[in-house]
């Protein structure tokens, strides 16, 4: 019985110390890593509305209010979105969505201009499965966004020459293309209202 008392006082030492250690990394990594995800976002940004100059963050509560309106089956689908300004001038938008992938959200970050012009999209995160669903970082798939009308949904197939305002799905991987779309529809969607 004393032996059982003493092991189980040895492995809670042990996992105590262990948890203060953990506790202790993250205490010293967490500003270093949202420094990392700032950085990420606001370069994927430049790369998706590119003639922008200047990004401003458009308000939250805004945000979730016009989410609300649409009737969006997930709100929480719409993270944030940027005004992109050239001189000033607002230019277009930039929308990061997280639908749903195989493996779990995906983040997707969409630029579109004032004109209704898909500008790009950039996959800044994701959990799909490598060789697989993890080729939606590839730009052989985030190119076929660019130039994409915003004034109707992007539709995925999966087999033939994609036309007007399609993308051909990743083979084999489909589920994650689906998702990679809805990312750019609720985009779409939350850009006709603000252009209206």
């Amino acid at each position: 019985m004393r032996e059982i008392v003493r092991l189980s006082l040895v492995l809670f030492v042990i996992a105590a110390i262990s948890a203060l250690l953990l506790g202790a990394t993250n205490y010293v990594t967490r500003d270093i890593i949202a420094e990392q995800i700032r950085v990420q976002n606001e370069q994927a940004r430049i790369e998706v509305l590119g003639e922008a100059d200047a990004f401003e963050q458009m308000d939250p509560a805004q945000l979730r209010s016009l989410v609300e309106n649409l009737g969006f089956e997930n709100p929480e689908i719409m993270e944030e979105v940027y005004i992109g300004k050239k001189s000033g001038e607002i230019i277009g938008y930039t929308f990061k969505s997280l639908p749903k992938g195989y493996g779990g959200n995906i983040t997707v970050l969409t630029g579109i201009a004032l004109d209704g012009t898909v500008t790009g999209m950039r996959v800044v995160s994701h959990s799909e499965t490598p060789g697989l669903g993890a080729k939606s970082t590839e730009p052989a798939f985030m190119d076929q966004f660019q130039g994409l009308s915003a004034g109707e949904p992007v539709s995925v197939i999966k087999s033939g020459t994609s036309q007007g305002n399609e993308v051909n799905a990743i083979t084999g991987s489909t589920i994650t293309s689906q998702g990679v779309t809805d990312g750019v529809n609720a985009s779409i969607e939350v850009f006709g209202e603000l252009n209206k």
